[in-house]
This record gives C-alpha cells, sequence and structure tokens, in this order.
C-alpha cells in the first residue's frame, strides 16, 4: 500500500499541494469568526442528578450567577465627599446599559408601615444627593438599624463595604462582555484616583471574562513560542532554512485547519481548545523531524533524490502514521468523559493530529521534491560524533549494565508507589489562577471581609401550597440559618424569613429590636401588610415561589477544596435532615458551588477511567501491530514508568490530582509511546536482516532511530515546557508534569527497553512477533530505478537538477 501511495503523492504533487493551499486558505478564513467562550466551564453532564437540581432551582428562582462584585474598603466611607463619590460611581455603573439591577449602600431600602392601605411601602433610605454631613449621619443611623443588610452590603469591623451588580445574562455571554467588564474597570478606575481606595471585583462574570482575556493572550504568545522554538532547534539539527520553513507551513496549515474546524462544530475557545495550536505546533514539528532525518539519511545511500523521497514515505510512513494515531488516542479518550469542554478537546485535537500527519507526508517530501537535493551541510548532522558518543553510550548500558537497569527501575517503581500514596485529591474554583493575581487577591478580599462569594443554594419544598408561611416552618428555617451560618465556611442567609423579620421590623416603625419572626398574635395582622402591595410581593418573588410551597435560602460559601466542600456538602444534608424529614420535605442543596465540585468530582473520576481506556486501546492496538503479548507487555513497560515517576513527584511535591493534572498521563501515554513503536518497528525489520540475532538488532535498532528519538523528544521537551510560563496554573503544571513525563519515557525508551529486549530474548521475541499482523515496510526492500526518470535541465550560472518521478 504504502509504495502506491508513494508513487501517487509524488506523481500528482502539485496537484495535491494545490488542494492543500486550497483547503488550508478555506479553513483560516473559516477560523477568522472563532469565538471566545465567555460561559463557565460546566464539567457535569447535562443528566447529572447536581446538574438536574440545579435547571429546576434556576426554573423557580432564575439565575444566581450573573453578579459582579466590587467591594471597597474605606474608613472615611461615611465622610460626606467619600459617600458621595461611591454615590457617584453606583449612577455611573447603573447607567452601563448590561447593568439590569444594582444594589449597594446608597440604594439601599427599607419598609415603610401604610397604615391607610394596610400594607408596606417600599422606600429608598438615602435621599440623593446627600448636602450636609448631619444628614449622612442621621440617615446612616437608620440604615444601621436595619440587620438585613448588615455582612451582606457591609462589614462594619473593617470598614468594608460592597456593590452588587446584576448583569443581563445573554449579553455577558457574547464577545461583547470584555468592553462591559472594561468599562466597569474604568469607572471604578476613576474612583480610585479621586479617593486612593483600591476597588476590589470578583462574581463568576467577572472572573470568566478576565481569564478568557488572558486565554486569548496566551494562545498567540504560545503559539508564536512554540514555533519559534521549533524552528531554532531544526536549525540547530540540519542547518538548512528550507528544513524550517517548510515544516512551519506544514503546522501552520494544521492550526489553520484546526481554528476551522472548530469554527464548522460550533465549538468555543475554552481553556484546554486554546492550547491545541502550540500543542498542534509542538507535535507535528517531530513527524518532519523523521520525514527529513530519514530523508537526508537515504540521500547519503543512494545520491538519487527521487528514490530517497519515495523511500521516505515508504519505509517510515506506516510508522509516523502510527504515532500520530496513538498521540490521537491519548487526547480521543477525552470525548468517553460526557464534559462538554473535554469532549470538544479530545475532538479538535485527535482530528487535527491525524490530519498534521497528513500533511506531513504529502508536503514536506513533495515540496523538497521541487528543490535540489541536499548539500553536504544538511546531512553533517547524521555523522555528529557527540550523538554517536550518546548512542554508544546507551548501548554499552543495554549490552554490560542490564541488571544495574533492572535494579533501577525496581527501586523506582517502589519509591514510586509510596510517592503515589501520598497524593492528594482536590480542586479548587480558582486552582487555574496563581496565588499572587488580581483575581486570587480580590476573592481572598471576600472570603475574609464577607465569608465568600460563590452561590450556595437550599431549595426547601414543603409538599403543599402555603407550607412556607406555616410558623413552625419558619422557624425551622431560622434555626437552620443560626446552625449553618456557624460554619467558618458560610455565610448566614437571605431567604423568605428575613423578608418577615423585615415586615414586623417596619410594623413596629422601623425599631431594631423587632427584627425577629413574628408572634402567634402579630403573625396575621403583619403578613396581611406584607402580602399586599407589588413592592413586597416581588421581593419575596426572589425567596418563595408564587404557590408559597417552595422556599430558597441562599448562602455565600468560600472557595475550600472539592475535599472540605465534599464534607460541608454532607454536613449540611445531615443538618437539613434532621429539621425537615425526608418523608415531609424535598430538601436540595445546589448552586454554583455545588456543580463545580461536583463537576470537579465528576471529571476526576473519568480521566481516571480515560488513561485506563488509553492504555487499553494503545495495548490492542500495538498487539494487532506486533501481534505478541509479550511484547505488548514489554513495551508497556518504559511506559508506565514514566506515568508512576510523575505522580510521585506529584505525591512528593503536594500537587493535588485535579481535572488539570489528570489530564498529563493520557496526553503523554499516548505521546511516549510514540518512541517505543519508532524503535520496535525498526528492530523487528533488522530481527530479518541478521538471522534473529537479537542484540545486534537492537544495536542497528538503536543506532537508527536513537538520533530521531533524541531530536523529536528535544522538540517535545522545550515545546511543552513553554506552558510552564502560563499563568494558569493548571496550564502550567499540565507543561511542567508532560516535560517530566516525557523526559523519564525518552530515558526509560532509550535504556529500559533495549535492556529488557536483550535481558529477556528468549521469552519476548517469538515467531508471532517475526510475523506480525500489520505489516510494515521493510527496510531493504528497494525501488526499481529503472522505474525512475532523471530529467536534468541545464541553467544559467550554475547546474540545478530538476527531478520528476514518472511512475
Amino acid at each position: 500500500m504504502w509504495q502506491s501511495l508513494s508513487s501517487l503523492i509524488l506523481r500528482y504533487r502539485i496537484f495535491l499541494l494545490f488542494l492543500i493551499v486550497s483547503f488550508t486558505i478555506f479553513m483560516g478564513y473559516t477560523g477568522r469568526k472563532i469565538e471566545m467562550s465567555y460561559t463557565y466551564a460546566q464539567m457535569l453532564p447535562e443528566k447529572d442528578s447536581a446538574m438536574i437540581d440545579y435547571k429546576n432551582f434556576k426554573k423557580h428562582f432564575g439565575e444566581e450567577g450573573n453578579f459582579i462584585i466590587i467591594g471597597v474598603e474605606d474608613e472615611s466611607f461615611y465622610e460626606l465627599q467619600h459617600f458621595n463619590r461611591w454615590v457617584q460611581l453606583c449612577n455611573e455603573l447603573s447607567d452601563i446599559s448590561a447593568v439590569e439591577d444594582m444594589l449597594s449602600i446608597p440604594n439601599s431600602y427599607q419598609l415603610i408601615k401604610n397604615t391607610t392601605e394596610k400594607k408596606f411601602n417600599l422606600q429608598q433610605i438615602f435621599k440623593h444627593p446627600v448636602k450636609t454631613q448631619a444628614e449622612l449621619d442621621s440617615l446612616r443611623s437608620v440604615f444601621k438599624s436595619m440587620p438585613l443588610y448588615k455582612g451582606y452590603l457591609y462589614n462594619d469591623t473593617v470598614n468594608t463595604y460592597l456593590a452588587v451588580l446584576t448583569m443581563n445574562k445573554d449579553r455577558m455571554a457574547t464577545k461583547e462582555r470584555e468592553n462591559l467588564v472594561e468599562e466597569i474597570r474604568a469607572r471604578c478606575t476613576e474612583y480610585e484616583n479621586d479617593t486612593n481606595n483600591k476597588i476590589r471585583y470578583s462574581g463568576l462574570p467577572y472572573i470568566n471574562v478576565r481569564n478568557a482575556m488572558l486565554i486569548k493572550h496566551e494562545i498567540y504568545m504560545f503559539t508564536v513560542l512554540a514555533l519559534a522554538i521549533c524552528l531554532v532547534i531544526l536549525f540547530l539539527f540540519f542547518k538548512s532554512f528550507k528544513a524550517i520553513l517548510f515544516p512551519a507551513l506544514v503546522v501552520l496549515s494544521g492550526v489553520a485547519t484546526a481554528m476551522g474546524s472548530m469554527v464548522l462544530l460550533g465549538y468555543e475557545i475554552t481553556i484546554l481548545t486554546g492550547m491545541i495550536p502550540p500543542l498542534l505546533i509542538v507535535i507535528g514539528i517531530p513527524n518532519s523531524i523523521y520525514i527529513l532525518n530519514k530523508y537526508h539519511y537515504e540521500y547519503r545511500i543512494h545520491q538519487n533524490q527521487i528514490k530517497a523521497l519515495k523511500r521516505v514515505i515508504m519505509k517510515i510512513g506506516n510508522t509516523i502514521f502510527l504515532t500520530n494515531l496513538t498521540t490521537a488516542m491519548g487526547f480521543a479518550t477525552f470525548i468517553t468523559t460526557n464534559s462538554s469542554i473535554l469532549k470538544e478537546f479530545g475532538i479538535i485535537a485527535s482530528l487535527n493530529i491525524l490530519f498534521l500527519f497528513v500533511l506531513s507526508i504529502i508536503m514536506i517530501p513533495t515540496i523538497f521534491s521541487f528543490y535540489p537535493p541536499p548539500q553536504s551541510r544538511h546531512i553533517e548532522h547524521l555523522e555528529r560524533k557527540t550523538l554517536g558518543h550518546v548512542i554508544n553510550k546507551l548501548i554499552s548500558i543495554s549490552q554490560n549494565y542490564r541488571k544495574t537497569v533492572y535494579v533501577l527501575v525496581i527501586s523506582l517503581i517502589v519509591i514510586s508507589i509510596y510517592g503515589i500514596s501520598l497524593i492528594r485529591t482536590t480542586g479548587y474554583l480558582l486552582d487555574d489562577i496563581p496565588d499572587k493575581d488580581p483575581i486570587a487577591i480580590d476573592v481572598k478580599f471576600f472570603e475574609k471581609n464577607f465569608d465568600g462569594i460563590m452561590p450556595l443554594e437550599i431549595i426547601i419544598d414543603t409538599k403543599r401550597p402555603n407550607g412556607i408561611i406555616d410558623a413552625s416552618n419558619l422557624q425551622k428555617i431560622e434555626s437552620i440559618d443560626k446552625t449553618l451560618s456557624s460554619l467558618p465556611e458560610l455565610s448566614s442567609s437571605l431567604s423568605y424569613v428575613n423578608i418577615v423579620k423585615m415586615a414586623k421590623q417596619a410594623f413596629y416603625n422601623g425599631n431594631e429590636k423587632f427584627y425577629s419572626l413574628p408572634r402567634t398574635t402579630e403573625r396575621n395582622f403583619i403578613l396581611s401588610y406584607a402580602q399586599n402591595g407589588e413592592d413586597n410581593i416581588n421581593m419575596a418573588d426572589s425567596f418563595i415561589d408564587s404557590t408559597m410551597q417552595i422556599a430558597r435560602m441562599s448562602f455565600r460559601v468560600k472557595d475550600i477544596g472539592t475535599k472540605r466542600m465534599d464534607t460541608l456538602y454532607n454536613r449540611i444534608h445531615t443538618e437539613m435532615a434532621n429539621l425537615f424529614p425526608p418523608d415531609k420535605y424535598d430538601v436540595t442543596v445546589t448552586g454554583s458551588m455545588v456543580t463545580s465540585f461536583k463537576g470537579n468530582q465528576y471529571l476526576v473520576s473519568n480521566l481516571f477511567r480515560s488513561l485506563a481506556l488509553a492504555i487499553v486501546l494503545i495495548s490492542i492496538f500495538m498487539a494487532f501491530m506486533f501481534n505478541s503479548s509479550r511484547m505488548v507487555f514489554m513495551s508497556l513497560i518504559p511506559n508506565i514508568i514514566p506515568l508512576l515517576t510523575t505522580a510521585a513527584i506529584m505525591g512528593f511535591t503536594g500537587i493535588s490530582i485535579k481535572a488539570s493534572t489528570i489530564l498529563v498521563f493520557s496526553i503523554a501515554f499516548g505521546i511516549s509511546v510514540d518512541n517505543t513503536i519508532h524503535f520496535l518497528a525498526k528492530y523487528r525489520q533488522e530481527l530479518t536482516l541478521t538471522n534473529w540475532n537479537i542484540s545486534k538488532s537492537v544495536v542497528l535498532a538503536l543506532k537508527e532511530t536513537g538520533v530521531s528519538m533524541l531530536y523529536t523528544s528535544t522538540v517535545l521537551l522545550f515545546g511543552f515546557g513553554i506552558f510552564s510560563i502560563s499563568k494558569f496554573g493548571g496550564t502550567q503544571s499540565l507543561g511542567i508534569l508532560i516535560t517530566i513525563t516525557l523526559l523519564v519515557a525518552l530515558i526509560s525508551n532509550l535504556v529500559v527497553l533495549p535492556s529488557l529486549l536483550i535481558g529477556f530474548e528468549k521469552i519476548i521475541t517469538t515467531k508471532a512477533f517475526h510475523e506480525p499482523m500489520l505489516q510494515i515496510f521493510n527496510e531493504e526492500e528497494d525501488i526499481d530505478l529503472d522505474e525512475l526518470e532523471i530529467e536534468q535541465k541545464p541553467v544559467k550560472k550554475k547546474e540545478k537538477i530538476t527531478t520528476d518521478a514518472q511512475l
């Protein structure tokens, strides 16, 4: 097949290049329409019970995460000039088109008893503008007599104050979102300049848009860095500008195709898909290295350009396809997770890795066929003494120090098992954001002063209409609020109970000491007032449904990590069951924080399954390739060792198992096994040529594939290493851990695998391995030169040879 394919590629090279150029232009133009994702990455599948609960909550009470929160610490807040400047800021923010509502001290409200109409009127506390300090002090006293706002809009003990902006959901899900957030920041910056007070920002919409902006910046940065590093390495290897330019065209065509495919599939750029362009560059360049290295090797032997190019396609085309297939498998396993963000990442990465192979095997041979053969300086790298010494040293180790290798491997495995036992499994909302990042600093500010910002909702269904307004149920809600708000992770709640208490206080003309649930004798009078008037009903709608059967308790929770959150979640359920028996009430604990930590747990468990699936699939594939279960087992050893080593490093250094770190193993395994396939494919070919001399076959295989393995691994190590400078903790960990894994894999494939093959030659290398199910082109099968016509055309000044394959 590969012989026919090589003939087709070289015969129709102009047509194939035209197709590739046209397709690249189309996909690149389509990719211009790519959009950033401006929504919180949802990890849970739609049918998960936690996701169903969250949707039911939104059905009854709407969105609870569309808030941008700004805060300030100001000892002079209630001085007239400072207060009016805060009022001005709140007014400016309210005028921004996407801000639907604003709640802050200047526009806080109180209930006023209307004895004439027997209802409560909703009245703004602060009349604008406040003209004198005496007036402000008087209104301040009124405001501070309202316990509802304490701990919610202000914290007196540390002089911190909040403004909560309710954002339009639809407009915050478009690219307009960046401009809206920047407009908010611009208004706040003016306030900072006028008052010398620093504004703090938080809320899911704000965090998401700032992350999206950073992702966009890093896509460009890492794409340029990856390309620059890979091209520098290529030049150092091959000392040829053509060896830089044409591989660059290959990977850039792959990147353009990836962006276009995302648009065609309706995907947006997320923190994962944003890594695809640099990943494709790093993974695609090794294809060109293998092809160019083989091209130079063949040309040096035969001094015939067309023969060399055709032999390149025939000899290593199949092997490169297999290595790209295993790499794609590592990414494709993410498709099984049922998480949309991982599915999209797996689909785009795996498909475009395979397409990169197609681009490489067509573009590199065909483009070089239009140019003169390589000069002597271009193939000098094949004779580099330094690399020769390294390869000879590796051969010596596998021949003379095998027992030492075995002892070191066993010791490493034992140490790794202990290190793995130390791994912690946890994840945080701000896992990907460094501690010194302004977002993380601001979140800690809100956690310290307002008990966090992440929403946690408790829904209580009494299973009967008007059940919530029963005195016993109101008392139970008050009691559970006191119990749960005493926990350090939770704030006090906002619920219908607060509205009822506020109504009683208003009934007694705003006297603070009456902020409590009505007694039986007061209840009918007060609730009759509370249920009259449109404003009163609107306030209650946020906390109870229209039938008064279902109530909502809204808490804020700190970012405490999935492990502590799981404990808190179970504690809440236990406390709720004590007061609200499951046979009489349906209680649901939901909210953005619950879906976040549940999603993290779900993701980690699914990624472990994906890793297991990757190992199984690649093992089956290698069994199909080599037709030997013993060889499959032996080939897995040098690729499992790096995974164990990386996991041990995580345990010893305190890096937790979470979504961003568990990704490492599937990706790294799919890439590292490529070296194993290259080595074993060459080893199997040498067995025939050496009349089944295993030791000699290992040496010959190591001499030819060892150089390419060192070249490609260098690209991969530096390529993945650039992710370590990311500002996202998850991306940073991904880069560092994959780099470590691939480095250990390189050493393992160059030292451990040859040592195992030589040491256990009689056990593992069987006749089945000699006669595999999947054939690879034999190195010694040659091309009939009579089939090739070399057309030589003289040119002026110096002679150029133009070759054309007439096959």
